[in-house]
């Protein structure tokens, strides 16, 4: 292909000549090409007569019988073929993408979301359209907030944030969920069955670290009851890691309640926290809207939060 044709090609051809060389083609007639597409075949005529001039190539032989695509022709309508048909699945994709059937969607995970929340969405998700590639970062709410500001982000689900990480931000309330405070089942503690936190506050704690919303509300407990907070203090939001300690040490941890359900070898102590329980929710950017795909991933949140909210409230 030569320069001139190059040009033509990439700032002159028009698609509805693609579409007409290829029905035409396929036709084997001006005028029956013509009236499929439902254009007068004088137009249809000149149109191929243009870009056969342009290209300096004749496209199609002409005779009594219909016209028959020339080498160079065959070459164009290929093409043409190709071009018009990635244009169908542009659209259809684009169509998919619009109704949430496809796409890609990026989720912040807090804590309070990692166990329950998160992975029961993800899987319905996954069975109801499983197009939709999906990404998730978990970390706290230093981390993910401002990749969420950045558009890095979608989604961030867990507790939200305090009224000071709020700002450019929306949130949704999706449950209240109880502190836990938690131990491995073989230190002392697991087996009393009264406790207050006076009796803990000499303790060492597994604790989130002070950026944290559950971090807060833990020292705010304590401090309600004129108690200081504990200071031999390990900073971890790793569940392995404190899971693994809780079970070959006497630490205490805090956790969210849905987190501490489904460790195995953990007690949950008999100390209410329910004044300190934390909200549980959807983080989104205020100046944009949700695409398709996560609109429809926030339906499906929605419907999972009611589940929780409802098992939490039969036990």
């Amino acid at each position: 292909m030569n320069k001139f044709h190059e040009n033509f090609l990439l700032s002159r051809l028009k698609l509805r000549q693609l579409k007409l060389i290829t029905v035409v083609a396929e036709e084997g007639n001006i005028l029956r090409g013509s009236q499929t597409l439902n254009i007068a075949q004088p137009a249809a005529t000149k149109s191929i007569k243009e870009l056969e001039q342009a290209l300096g190539v004749r496209l199609f032989d002409r005779s009594s019988r219909g016209v028959t695509p020339t080498v160079y022709g065959d070459v164009m309508i290929r093409h043409a073929k190709l071009i018009l048909t990635q244009l169908r699945h542009a659209s259809e994709e684009l169509d998919s993408l619009e109704e949430g059937l496809s796409g890609r969607i990026n989720i912040g995970t807090l804590l309070a979301a990692s166990p329950t929340l998160l992975p029961r969405s993800i899987a319905i998700m996954r069975e109801q359209r499983p197009n939709i590639a999906v990404t998730v970062v978990d970390g706290t709410n230093d981390k993910l907030m401002p990749s969420l500001r950045t558009g890095d982000l979608d989604i961030v689900l867990g507790r939200l944030p305090d009224y000071r990480e709020r700002e450019g931000l929306t949130q949704e309330l999706l449950y209240d969920e109880p502190v836990a405070i938690v131990v491995g089942q073989k230190n002392p503690l697991a087996k009393k069955k009264k406790i207050s936190l006076g009796d803990l506050c000499d303790l060492p704690w597994i604790m989130p670290s002070v950026q944290t919303s559950l971090r807060r509300q833990i020292e705010t407990a304590f401090r309600s009851e004129d108690l200081e907070p504990p200071a031999d203090v390990v900073e971890s939001v790793s569940i392995l890691t404190n899971h693994s300690l809780l079970l070959d040490t006497d630490m205490v941890g805090a956790m969210p309640y849905q987190v501490a359900s489904v460790q195995q070898g953990l007690t949950i102590l008999p100390i209410s926290l329910a004044a300190q329980a934390g909200r549980v929710g959807a983080t989104t950017r205020s100046d944009v809207e949700l695409s398709a795909t996560a609109r429809y991933f926030m339906t499906v949140v929605r419907g999972v939060a009611e589940d929780i909210q409802k098992e939490m409230e039969s036990r």
